[in-house]
């Protein structure tokens, strides 16, 4: 079994190779220079054509290491002078910048040729270039996705989703590849073997009182460092924010450059860490088990993972369909009714908008989502029969606290499915027919007659009303807040 199973390791290594052919050309033509020495002359001492040695100064030519020792000594310098990664002077600095630059995606995205560095080209023209590339690419970052683009983004990831059936073969490989690299023996993760994969993956764990605000953990690639709020030890579960960090680098994502791109990293670093949360080769047979014997519990999945409600009832719409032959549904919805998240391949009708989006629509009053959450008893799971326009449904559901607030968690079947699940005897039944009439969506003609004209609420906006994107390639994240605390935590 292979032991480096970060994608990432590739691209890494020939990035550092590009950046150094760069900084030693540049360093060995600064150091002919202050030689006296010319191209030909350099070329002649080391037996190689002056045109191969150019291609070198310029950083198209990666030389071979016994080139190298060649030029060093004809240079009067050793060859760990030539490797060194720093530029010797700002000169060398912004050439090397503006040399990647050309070579890079916004020069290209302009039509702008690379052109030959002269001596005759300013410094400060020098400067003008590469500050104006940076800010090219800055007000590329803070794109501004409107509302219905991001939504149209959501709603076609949505549509892959359910195409594969909540299913994804290449993320469940990934998630064995990893376990079996640290000898997970199967069962429950625990808090250590996350930490192996960290190890694994070339990074040290950091809990610390002053992460930025603004996120969930902030990755020191320069430096191999995971940081992570040391809140976590004392509530919720850290495993999973480490491995939601850790996924991307497995992963091998980039910065993303669409809206798209975002959430699909997003729902790739949750599936995965899902997968690794809660195994496929050992959750399946457990419910298949828990099938037979016509006792599916959402609980019992969680309790056998140490995982939470969420984790486990995500988890559950992976593996159902294409391993249980059971469609289902998943609903996350905020304490106002705004549903959060959604999946379905059940044929059930969520509320949508004009795009088919359902995230940040108002749930229904009469499903389960809602009702759970004026329910008294928070300590056993709510079960309900909902009499839908498109027939009826069978749900649990679970209230659990965040940051932002109460959210229920939901997990249903059509009725014909309910029997192989514990709950199906519940008492509890509602009508919702929000897909096709007004339902719940109009008060009461009484209450709507007293009070209409009567009233007047001064609405909280919510945020997200405000800014339903937030610009910059990490939505929502200030990258002066993480790169002030990388500062301040690195490595002295």
């Amino acid at each position: 079994m292979q032991t480096d199973m970060n994608p990432v390791s590739a691209l890494d290594v020939d990035d550092d190779r590009e950046v150094d052919s760069l900084t030693i050309g540049r360093r060995i033509r600064q150091l002919r220079s202050e030689r006296g020495m010319t191209l030909e002359e350099l070329a002649a001492t080391v037996d190689r054509a002056p045109s191969q040695l150019s291609m070198i100064e310029n950083g198209r030519r990666e030389p071979k290491l016994t080139l190298l020792q060649a030029i060093a000594r004809a240079l009067g310098t050793t060859l760990d002078a030539l490797l060194e990664t720093e530029p010797l002077d700002e000169r060398s600095t912004l050439e090397i910048g503006l040399e990647r630059a050309m070579r890079g995606p916004t020069f290209q995205a302009l039509g702008i040729p690379p052109f030959r560095i002269g001596k005759t080209v300013p410094t400060e023209a020098l400067k003008t270039m590469l500050a104006l590339q940076g800010e090219i690419d800055r007000l590329r970052d803070e794109r501004a996705a409107t509302p219905e683009e991001a939504r149209r983004a959501n709603v076609a990831l949505r549509r892959l989703m359910r195409t594969q059936d909540n299913y994804f073969p290449d993320l469940e490989t990934q998630a064995r590849g990893i376990l079996s690299a640290v000898d997970h023996p199967g069962g429950p993760l625990t808090q250590r073997t996350a930490s192996d994969i960290a190890a694994h993956l070339g990074f040290t764990l950091h809990y610390v009182p002053d992460l930025p605000q603004t996120t969930r953990s902030v990755a020191d690639l320069k430096n191999g460092r995971l940081y992570l709020s040391s809140r976590l030890t004392a509530k919720g579960d850290p495993r999973t924010a480490v491995l939601q960090a850790l996924s991307s680098r497995m992963l091998g994502h980039s910065e993303p450059t669409s809206y798209a791109e975002f959430l699909r990293q997003r729902v790739e670093t949750n599936y995965l860490t899902g997968a690794l949360l809660i195994p496929e080769e050992h959750a399946v047979p457990f419910l298949t088990d828990a099938k037979a014997a016509r006792s599916i519990s959402i609980e019992d999945l969680r309790d056998a993972y140490s995982v939470s409600y969420e984790t486990a009832a995500h988890r559950f719409t992976n593996l159902a369909t294409v391993h249980l032959g059971i469609p289902v549904h998943f609903l996350k919805v905020h304490e106002s009714g705004t549903i959060t998240k959604s999946y379905e391949n059940d044929d059930v009708n969520f509320p949508t908008d004009r795009l088919g989006s359902s995230e940040g629509q108002m749930c229904c009053r009469r499903w389960t989502s809602r009702v759970v959450f004026d329910v008294d008893d928070k300590f056993n799971p709510y079960y309900q029969y909902t009499d839908t326009g498109n027939g009826t449904y069978w749900c649990t559901a679970r209230v659990e606290a965040s940051s932002e607030g109460a959210h229920s968690v939901s997990v249903g079947v059509r009725f014909d499915d309910t029997k192989w699940f514990l709950g199906r005897d519940t008492q509890n039944r509602g009508v919702s027919k929000h897909s096709v009439e007004v339902c719940c969506r109009r008060a009461p003609a009484a209450l709507e007659s007293a009070w209409r004209d009567q009233s007047w609420p001064n609405v909280r906006t919510p945020r997200t009303l405000l800014a339903t994107l937030p610009t910059g390639a990490f939505p929502g994240v200030d990258t002066t807040d993480v790169y002030e605390f990388l500062e301040a935590h690195a490595p002295r």
